[in-house]
């Protein structure tokens, strides 16, 4: 028993040590760049990893490593050959790629080697993730050249020239996707307006054969209306800018010259229609008028588009009705009605030509079921997002990346410290933020946002902002995620997302839902004498039936988190790496670095916390009798004077003597003690002793076990360079690990589960008996 003063003297002694260590390691400023990996600042705290990073930026290195996870700081300058064919050949080549400096490039070789040295080849997954304007669209790209140029360039096959093609078409679907997909925002020049997953294809020989895209949720109300001093979509401007490169890679995916032509007179139709105005007439009893200068960008869009003029006019400025199966009704749109048909009218040609172009894309590069038998994917979906005014849009992006969130926490940060748990370890939690409540929130069933959200869309009742947000407050209430300015006179809801607070307006979120298409519309479009618009129509059902004759309603959100729900199933059954793109500040100014806007980044997508994790230890499973996880970057004194003591009684517990079988299964031999120290299970658990120079040598037999023990040696706690791995696999199955450790090492030891294992066999006996002799067979 202690009292609480003691216990708060000791935590404030803990605090004191803590601080003055951070002061000790950021006394030597000159050092602080040459941390490639996060892993080995001592203490790990986000102002140790902040300094480290600034410190990096500043010497314009700008990826660094974070345990599983790679930092890439965007430098908003070109940098000349960081990305050229011999940096990539550079990766490509090394015996050990994770010893040369960090580079995004390490990431994909990892991926890719992966993918080789399987004996059944398991998929893999690169997820680049982080805020608006941190650099995702250009880290997947250099992914993307990447694996080009190595899946293909080392091809001895028969047809180089047919690799050379796959490689470039893959590469032109880049320039066509950012053209049509992504935008000039306030936060970033070259934002993705939707989220691509990009399957490349390999083959038996890991060659590039081919790839696949699925999209996500192209946010085509960019094509009406775009915020303050936001641009359309770039094809809208590449008359003047970058048109030549997208029109080239257009003809090497085998668009040609007339599709071309029918694209564009239907983009050129667009523009003609957004100049259109609207105004109320005298009558109100009759349609809305067109302003003067309407009228002729009205007849030019009619023109471009080869749909009749008046048709066009009319299914914007008036509303067809039926009752059953009496005759249509005709009623005059209101004014703010005709400029909604307008908008909608340009959102879901848009829409169409964008899932045609990328269903082109896949015929063109995907290869045939047959000739490839794995992929790597590459993911980049649009960044979290928090603007002065968000809606539905900026709900199912965030929600997005609420997921993605989740997936890395699983994967990694909840899955390696559940792991240390049920494997018997004594282990402080690093805190994590979980954000499940957060997702609940959103996707719960029946009292989620979304299912409440639908809920109201399928109410065949005008929306009513004021009435969904009380609905929300009586449902959601209780959940802690959500919260509501009761002072704010707009309708809106607050959610906590795990990088910030975002305040989603509910007015217009309804209908955005719904995302109603005129009947009209559609049959107009239907009529089109432009074979490409006709085409994305004509098998189009204008009204949305089902088998009953009822409208269907597939909202928004509905198709979304489908989508969603099958990418994630995607990356689940892949190996997945990560790589959180930075935006060292919001202006994207070269080489500016803002602490508190990349702290902010760093806690919110869990990077100091990854570091804890992957400095504290890496578990070695065991199925015998002991398990050894070797923990580098020590705690606190007083954690680490307690663990010694008990490595020490350890140490004197263990037998002189060894058995045989024991001894052919593996040791570790340490300088400073002649007899081995004797590790029971497999893989083996590695213990370093504090001495100067330590020499530790394994001896497995049989490919597995040596496959096995390799995992181990090149595990991330060797990456570092401290270490230096040396085998001798083709002879005697030999590997050694040379170190000079810093700083203090603690060995952690752990009984068996198995209660009736014998941890000390009778060594006067003949050999092992009773379980210890099954546990040995076994393995």
């Amino acid at each position: 028993w202690s009292s609480p003063l003691s216990g708060l003297a000791h935590r404030k002694s803990l605090n004191d040590s803590l601080e003055g260590e951070v002061k000790a390691f950021l006394l030597d400023e000159g050092q602080l760049h040459t941390y490639d990996d996060l892993t080995k600042v001592n203490p790990v705290t986000p102002t140790t990893v902040l300094k480290c990073l600034q410190a990096r930026y500043r010497a314009k290195v700008f990826y660094t490593h974070a345990g599983c996870t790679l930092v890439a700081l965007n430098p908003f300058q070109p940098v000349p050959d960081l990305y050229s064919l011999d940096v990539m050949k550079e990766y490509h080549c090394a015996p050990q790629p994770q010893e040369s400096k960090p580079h995004i490039f390490i990431v994909a070789e990892e991926a890719y080697r992966n993918v080789q040295g399987q004996v059944e080849p398991v998929n893999q997954s690169l997820v680049v993730s982080g805020e608006s304007g941190a650099g995702k669209t250009w880290t997947s790209r250099c992914l993307m050249k990447y694996y080009a140029t190595v899946a293909a360039s080392s091809s001895l096959m028969k047809s180089q020239d047919t690799v050379e093609r796959i490689e470039k078409r893959v590469l032109d679907s880049n320039p066509i996707m950012e053209a049509f997909g992504n935008a000039c925002t306030l936060r970033n020049s070259n934002s993705s307006r939707f989220g691509k997953y990009i399957q490349l294809q390999l083959n038996r020989s890991q060659l590039l054969v081919g790839a696949s895209v699925q999209t996500y949720l192209l946010e085509k109300t960019r094509v009406a209306g775009q915020p303050v001093n936001e641009r359309n979509f770039h094809i809208f401007y590449q008359a003047k800018d970058c048109f030549d490169e997208t029109v080239e890679a257009m003809v090497h995916l085998g668009i040609n010259a007339e599709k071309q032509g029918h694209i564009f007179r239907i983009l050129a139709g667009l523009l003609q229609l957004g100049n259109v105005i609207f105004c109320s007439a005298m009558d109100e009893s009759q349609p809305c008028d067109l302003e003067e200068k309407s009228k002729d960008f009205m007849h030019r869009c009619a023109s471009l588009l080869c749909v009749p003029v008046e048709e066009l006019q009319t299914c914007l400025r008036v509303r067809t009705l039926r009752a059953g199966k009496q005759s249509a009704l005709f009623k005059p749109c209101s004014l703010a009605d005709c400029s909604v048909r307008r908008d909608c009218l340009a959102k879901v040609i848009y829409a169409q030509l964008f899932e045609w172009l990328v269903t082109f894309i896949n015929d063109s590069i995907c290869a045939d079921n047959s000739t490839w038998c794995n992929f790597i994917g590459l993911l980049d979906v649009y960044g979290f997002e928090c603007f002065q005014f968000n809606n539905l849009e900026q709900l199912c992006i965030n929600y997005a990346n609420e997921k993605l969130q989740q997936h890395f926490v699983a994967h990694y940060l909840k899955a390696q410290q559940e792991e240390y748990v049920s494997e018997g370890l004594e282990w402080s939690f690093v805190k994590y933020q979980d954000n499940q409540g957060c997702l609940d929130l959103i996707e719960g069933i029946p009292t989620g946002v979304f299912s409440l959200l639908n809920e109201e869309c399928l109410l065949n009742r005008a929306s009513d902002a004021k009435q969904f947000r009380v609905r929300l407050e009586k449902e959601l209430s209780d959940n802690g995620s959500m919260s509501w300015d009761k002072f704010s006179k707009q309708p809106h809801f607050t959610v906590a997302h795990y990088a910030g607070k975002v305040s989603y307006q509910i007015e217009g979120m309804m209908e955005k839902n719904k995302d109603p298409v005129p009947p009209e519309l559609i049959h107009l479009l239907q009529k089109s004498e432009n074979p490409l618009l006709h085409q994305l129509f004509a098998d189009r059902d204008p009204v949305g039936q089902g088998t009953r004759g009822l409208r269907q309603v597939v909202t928004v959100v509905s198709k979304f988190k489908n989508s969603l729900e099958n990418l994630m199933k995607i990356l689940h059954s892949t190996t997945p790496h990560y790589t959180r793109c930075i935006k060292p500040n919001t202006d994207c100014r070269p080489l500016t670095f803002k602490k508190e806007e990349v702290i902010m980044q760093l806690e919110a997508c869990g990077i100091v916390e990854t570091i804890h994790i992957s400095a504290a230890g890496f578990p070695i499973r065991s199925c015998d009798c002991t398990d050894f996880v070797l923990v580098l970057q020590a705690l606190m004194d007083s954690l680490a004077e307690a663990e010694l003591d008990d490595a020490e009684d350890l140490q004197e517990a263990m037998p002189t003597e060894l058995d045989p079988i024991l001894r052919a299964r593996g040791s570790v031999q340490l300088s400073s003690i002649q007899e081995p120290v004797m590790v029971r299970g497999w893989p083996m658990g590695l213990a370093l002793a504090s001495a100067p120079t330590i020499t530790v040598s394994m001896t497995a037999t049989g490919f597995q076990k040596m496959m096995s023990v390799m995992a181990c040696l090149n595990g991330h706690c060797f990456r570092s360079g401290d270490y230096k791995v040396e085998t001798n696999q083709f002879k005697q199955g030999v590997a050694s690990i040379r170190a000079q450790p810093r700083g203090s090492i603690k060995l952690h030891y752990q009984r068996s589960p198995l209660l009736y294992a014998d941890l000390h066999p009778d060594h006067k006996r003949d050999g092992v008996t009773g379980l210890n002799q099954i546990l040995l067979e076994s393995t």
